[in-house]
């Protein structure tokens, strides 16, 4: 088994996606998706938090233009219309719950979490159920691998290729605010 290809996580990183979530960042493993600048756009999490919470969301979207724009698609009913597509198209159906196997694979090598066995996230591999869980596992495996969250992604205004952070590159900084 390989290690899902994602960043290490820095200091800083940790920094930019406390910031992006309004609250500490916690059980991060990895960066598994960047904007165009550098700062986190999905982080990767540990199956069990660091209090004892299962956590089955292995790749979380953080990025607030992104996540903000999966808030409009749901807003817009386009889970609907992605659900009947995986409902109605057996190759979208068979390539999702590839997904879906892929997903728990990845978060495995994390540890096994019997709360969440066999859970991977945003309703994979039957049924949609969050298009910001889908969209983060897209950016994080890359086109192809998630076939719904990458229609998210392309019915979305967002993109990881044009920076829309308040602080553009601010992770690639090594600035530590407690340093003397």
């Amino acid at each position: 088994m390989t290690t899902p290809p994602f960043d290490p996580v820095t200091p800083a990183d940790i920094r930019v996606v406390s910031a992006q979530l309004g609250r500490e960042a916690r059980g991060v493993v990895g960066i598994a998706a960047r904007c165009a600048c550098g700062n986190p756009t999905v982080v990767s999490t540990r199956p069990r938090l660091p209090q004892g919470t299962p956590f089955p969301t292995f790749y979380y979207l953080t990025h607030p233009a992104a996540t903000a724009e999966m808030s409009r698609l749901e807003a817009d009913h386009v889970m609907v219309e992605l659900t009947e597509l995986l409902a109605s198209d057996d190759d979208v159906r068979a390539q999702y719950l590839r997904a879906h196997e892929a997903y728990l694979a990845d978060r495995a090598q994390f540890g096994d979490v019997e709360e969440i066995a066999g859970i991977s996230a945003g309703g994979m591999p039957t049924r949609v159920k969050c298009l910001h869980a889908l969209a983060g596992h897209a950016l994080a495996a890359g086109p192809g691998v998630n076939p719904i969250g990458d229609l998210a992604l392309e019915r979305s205004a967002w993109s990881p290729e044009r920076c829309a952070c308040d602080d553009p590159g601010a992770a690639l900084r090594d600035e530590d605010p407690d340093a003397e």
